[in-house]
């Protein structure tokens, strides 16, 4: 992650943190990330990977764009949030709180999967393959998309995305908060 995104994650969760009151014990609690892990990001010492950022915005019942900054245009597209650089986001549509919906273009190299712990209760995620294929994970298994096809689930469960595909794969990811 670039430091000024690695500032801008640091930034939004310092304030997200200050402004419900939570010290960063109360906060590990919430979120079920360590305190020195959560000290290490505000510090902006440690880039947290896509599903720790998720964990994170889970704890704090925001969305994930809260902590990527995207009202500014030098954060509307994080390429590389994972070290090993195998995913990309672009934040299509930031959070709208009279919708409750946000909306992302992810891609995946060949071969990453990438998985997310349940969000808050009610949310919902809408996948739109627009190249590639791939599987995404709900309910305890797997489930086959390809280019043009589509999906919606419960995302209050553990749940999951992989590349099958011999190709990047680039999905839109339509998220519905209650």
């Amino acid at each position: 992650m670039s430091d000024f995104i690695n500032e801008t994650v640091a930034t939004q969760l310092k304030k997200n943190r200050t402004g419900k009151g939570w010290s960063l014990d109360v906060a590990s609690q919430h979120c079920g990330v360590s305190k020195a892990m959560l000290g290490q990001i505000e510090r902006g010492e440690s880039s947290p990977t896509i599903a720790k950022l998720w964990k994170i915005a889970t704890g704090f019942n925001l969305p994930l764009s809260a902590f990527l900054g995207v009202n500014n245009e030098q954060t509307s597209h994080i390429q590389g949030l994972l070290a090993d650089k195998k995913v990309s986001i672009n934040t299509l549509f930031e959070f709208d709180k009279h919708t409750g919906i946000e909306m992302f273009e992810l891609c995946f190299a060949i071969g990453h999967e990438q998985y997310s712990e349940a969000h808050q209760t009610g949310v919902l995620e809408h996948i739109v393959v627009t190249c590639g294929e791939m599987e995404y994970f709900c309910g305890d298994q797997w489930h086959r998309l390809n280019t043009g096809e589509s999906a919606k689930f419960n995302a209050d469960q553990a749940h999951g995305y992989r590349n099958v595909g011999n190709d990047l794969l680039r999905f839109f990811n339509i998220i519905h908060y209650p």
